[in-house]
């Protein structure tokens, strides 16, 4: 039976090369709207999604703040400071917590190197900073570890972009830097990410040293900022509202005073990234899905042309014996067949421009998020699944059509 409708479906074919080119070619079009389309949301979710882990993940940003409530005879408007012994009280007094880092902030920090003199944001940090702001080194070097705060090195870790710029020639891991006059040696030079929420800057014009040291040569008694990272982040809410009654003890304000203590919290940062990724993905899919359906609606319609024409042969084939299921299986397998063809050369042609398009050297943010299309196992049983339902179905309906015709009847049509 099938070779017979293969046959069937080739004959048809070439005495119909027009219409079933632009058919085919109508399909093509909507598979590879809806291929592309699909691709490049899948990309910008994972890069949404990825520009904000990039600036921390699964923690809360603490700052200094100022009381709204007046507390214990205390006036509002007092600043609250917070110290870097802060970090053990919370470790100590929150269970749920699971890391602490406080970090001290300068602005306009002078760094020099052989290369290059210029200014930038350094951060006086700890060791469990890394984990918590996805701040990792390349291969070759390594970040702050506990020696070096409790041995107050001078040691840093810079930025990928300075680095480059500070060392041209290459690899910046052993070599020296004076900052803001004094010497410190390169440990690690951080790996390249993309961050699209943003501290003070970008981590990759960044340097970072030991709080101590920060404290040795600044003499700083206030920390910038605490991160705080959650053991579990269902139980993110309890952890904040534990923070603000802990530190609410002992810097003396209400803690349901929301304004003592700024707050940046990257667990629903995460969750708000991922809703929005997600909603682009859904829009864009919408939009390739109309453009398959249209293509669907014109499969659909040629089908019934098809049949129309065809009457005569179809009231022949009834009368000498033919089966109403042959015919129907017989329209129904050229509408599948033309969707398949059609979906095979738009699926072919979408996959090789993805494949050029993430080629592409992406220099600038803007590209990194854009040119940066993704396929995947999901997209492609998507589209194949679509393209399947829109042949069966743009083939049943002219079908039926076909195989309730009265063979008496279809031998006068004209």
């Amino acid at each position: 039976m099938w070779k017979i409708l293969l046959e069937e479906f080739w004959a048809d074919l070439r005495t119909q090369k027009t219409r079933a080119a632009l058919t085919i070619l109508a399909v093509a079009w909507g598979t590879l709207s809806i291929i592309l389309l699909l691709a490049f949301g899948e990309g910008l979710y994972r890069m949404v999604v990825e520009g904000t882990l990039g600036a921390g993940e699964k923690m809360f940003m603490v700052y200094n703040g100022e009381t709204g409530k007046v507390y214990e005879g205390l006036p509002r408007g007092r600043s609250i400071r917070l110290r870097v012994d802060d970090m053990d009280l919370i470790l100590r007094s929150i269970p749920e917590v699971d890391l602490v880092s406080a970090s001290y902030g300068r602005w306009g920090t002078v760094v020099e190197s052989e290369a290059l003199r210029t200014t930038t944001m350094m951060e006086g940090v700890h060791p469990a900073f890394a984990v918590m702001r996805n701040t990792y080194p390349v291969k070759g070097g390594r970040f702050l570890n506990v020696k070096d705060v409790e041995q107050r090195r001078r040691v840093v870790f810079i930025g990928d972009s300075l680095a480059h710029r500070l060392f041209p020639e290459g690899n910046a891991v052993g070599k020296w830097v004076e900052i803001d006059g004094v010497r410190f040696r390169v440990v690690g030079v951080m790996q390249s990410k993309i961050q699209s929420s943003m501290d003070n800057g970008p981590d990759s014009e960044r340097l970072l040293i030991p709080a101590t040291t920060f404290e040795a040569i600044y003499g700083a008694r206030y920390v910038s900022h605490l991160l705080v990272r959650p053991r579990n982040v269902a139980e993110a809410e309890l952890v904040k509202r534990k923070l603000f009654e802990v530190l609410g003890r002992r810097h003396k304000f209400d803690p349901t005073d929301d304004r003592a203590l700024r707050m940046w919290d990257f667990v629903e940062d995460e969750k708000m990234s991922r809703r929005i990724g997600r909603g682009i993905q859904i829009f864009l899919g919408m939009v390739g899905g109309l453009t398959l359906l249209v293509a669907g609606v014109g499969v659909a319609n040629i089908m019934y042309v098809v049949v129309k024409e065809r009457t005569r042969e179809i009231g022949v084939k009834l009368a000498i014996g033919a089966r109403k299921r042959h015919v129907l299986a017989q329209f129904v397998f050229e509408s599948l067949a033309l969707a398949l063809t059609g979906g095979a050369i738009g699926a072919t042609l979408a996959i090789l421009l993805v494949i050029g398009v993430d080629s592409l050297p992406a220099n600038n943010m803007a590209l990194q998020f854009l040119a940066n299309p993704k396929l995947s196992w999901p997209i492609a049983l998507t589209t194949v699944g679509i393209l399947a339902g829109i042949g069966v179905v743009a083939g049943v309906f002219p079908a039926r059509r076909a195989a309730s015709v009265d063979p008496v009847e279809s031998l006068r049509y004209e």
